[in-house]
């Protein structure tokens, strides 16, 4: 067989890589709890992608092959940044630091008020945040994403059975955090 031309390659990554791209940025989203970040990861990972795209096998799950790209780049940026000392530009602190500590808090304007008014998932969004990252990593492909178990084992390198447990513990923690939130609202009943 032929070795593929670059212009055959790219256009087979666009056809069938690209089409993840939102779903890749709101689960890395997810994952960093930071829209800059989470655009870096999936850059990183489409890079990543490209470079290896002749090791992708045509006619399996190339979405699975992406977040599986994502969630291995993810790990491997945070563990690095565990590794860095903390930076802290003192000049730029420096002014907030010297501020008198006596300002009062203003009211919010009918604007800010409009906004709290349309983040009713905040709670939700918080919740999801305080669950463990192996939980929540799992439970976004599952919930979220809408990968099946044996995907979801085969993106992170995990046993069934762990992606089972880690779902179904995500899901209690959920629960139990959601709980009030469901009460208040009337989705559970007393």
């Amino acid at each position: 067989m032929a070795p593929e031309s670059d212009a055959a390659r790219r256009q087979r990554f666009e056809a069938e890589a690209l089409p993840h791209l939102g779903a890749l940025l709101r689960t890395a989203s997810r994952m960093t709890r930071n829209r800059g970040d989470a655009e870096d990861l999936v850059q990183e990972t489409f890079l990543k992608a490209y470079r290896s795209f002749d090791q992708f096998r045509p006619g399996t799950n190339c979405k699975a092959w992406l977040f599986r790209i994502l969630v291995n780049t993810g790990i491997n940026d945070w563990s690095r940044r565990a590794r860095r000392p903390l930076e802290v530009d003192y000049e730029a602190a420096e002014p907030v630091l010297a501020a008198p500590q006596t300002e009062a808090l203003h009211a919010p304007t009918r604007g800010e008020l409009a906004a709290f008014e349309g983040l009713v998932d905040d709670e939700v969004r918080a919740a999801l945040e305080q669950v463990p990252e192996a939980f929540r990593i799992v439970f976004l492909l599952s919930v979220v994403e809408g990968f099946q178990y044996k995907e979801i084992a085969g993106i992170l390198g995990i046993p069934i059975g762990t992606v089972m447990s880690r779902l179904y513990r995500a899901r209690k923690q959920l629960q139990a955090s959601l709980q009030e939130y469901a009460r208040q609202r009337g989705l559970v009943r007393e």
